[in-house]
């Protein structure tokens, strides 16, 4: 049954409400999440024909960030009784990403929608974000243009991949590499006092990816909350490359899957195998804590991880649009063993 939305009333002149945009409070955010939730079913509905259980497969995208980057996220608010609309915002260091954006079905077609996206603008450049990106769908002409009204433009395909896990190996597969001389550790196991410099290793890895790009409160809300955890992989006393995972929960992992949220390689040490280790890493991770299914996201312009992937098995559950805007709109090297997730 589709779900129904309240239509906005009218005072006594005939006028719409007064919508007002003001930051998250802890109270609002059960609300906020229905708000995307329902608003995002609708969409898919109209999209597919028919409505998804849940929008996301059970992943969640309100309460962590929110902790994480309270001052990003906004909503929107029906004479301060009724949140109609909701646009979450954070930043990694030099990069700003905004999304999801969500306005109720019927509240939609007033700039209520531009609004919310006009302050959370304006909170990345109160942080000094020389970057801006998200992502949105590609069949969709009113999420496009309500990203082209404030300078996005629409740069490449971003692919959500996945493969489900199986007890024994699948046939064709490249071997699981051996020999790479690579060990792997678990960030929530270190002493409090290493995490620190853990956290500078993988700074100077994401800032020669982007210069000011900056995973660390990613990192450390995953730690803190147990959302997942972030895998580094070593060879000696050097760090090759990290991935933040999140795991089901309360978390952006639908359902039954290990999800990864950003996985890096070191430029100056990147070798296809040192991917394709990662990807039987957590794969094993995945059997471990008894899922069915690994998903990686992949900017298809990092075109060497995309086809490294591909030769994994992993095939292509769906695919949005990357937009950018912003000074360093094309640092993007397509030999870069990068993938990051601007949902």
């Amino acid at each position: 049954m589709r779900a129904t939305v309240d239509r906005p009333g009218l005072d006594s002149q005939g006028r719409a409400p007064k919508v007002q945009i003001r930051r998250v409070r802890k109270g609002d955010l059960s609300k906020v999440r229905d708000v995307i939730e329902q608003t995002f079913g609708d969409f898919l509905e109209r999209q597919l024909g028919t409505r998804p259980r849940q929008a996301f497969g059970g992943a969640q995208y309100v309460h962590h960030r929110w902790l994480m980057e309270p001052w990003g996220c906004f909503v929107a608010e029906e004479d301060q009784s009724k949140i109609v609309g909701a646009a979450v915002g954070v930043t990694w260091g030099s990069l700003g990403l905004i999304g999801p954006v969500a306005v109720l079905t019927n509240y939609q077609n007033q700039t209520i929608g531009q609004q919310l996206v006009r302050a959370v603008l304006e909170f990345f450049d109160e942080n000094k974000t020389s970057l801006q990106g998200c992502v949105t769908y590609p069949t969709s002409p009113k999420h496009l243009y309500l990203y082209h009204k404030f300078g996005y433009k629409p740069k490449g395909l971003m692919a959500i991949v996945s493969r489900a896990i199986e007890r024994t190996p699948m046939k064709g597969l490249p071997p699981r590499p051996t020999k790479t001389g690579l060990t792997a550790r678990r960030f929530s196991t270190l002493e409090e006092a290493k995490k620190k410099a853990a956290l500078g290793r993988v700074h100077r890895i994401t800032n020669a990816i982007c210069r000011g790009l900056d995973l660390a409160k990613e990192i450390e809300i995953v730690d803190g909350l147990a959302l997942g955890d972030t895998l580094l992989v070593e060879r000696g006393r050097d760090l090759v490359g990290f991935a933040i995972f999140h795991t089901p929960g309360v978390s952006e992992a639908p359902a039954g899957a290990l999800y990864v949220k950003f996985l890096a390689i070191d430029p100056h040490q990147r070798r296809v195998e040192y991917l394709e280790h990662f990807v039987a890493l957590l794969e094993d991770l995945a059997h471990e804590i008894g899922v069915q299914r690994v998903i990686l996201p992949v900017y298809l312009h990092y075109w060497v991880a995309y086809s490294t992937l591909v030769k994994c098995a992993y095939q292509v559950d769906f695919t949005m649009v990357r937009m950018q805007r912003g000074k360093l709109e094309d640092y993007e090297d397509p030999t870069h063993l990068v993938l990051d997730d601007w949902r």
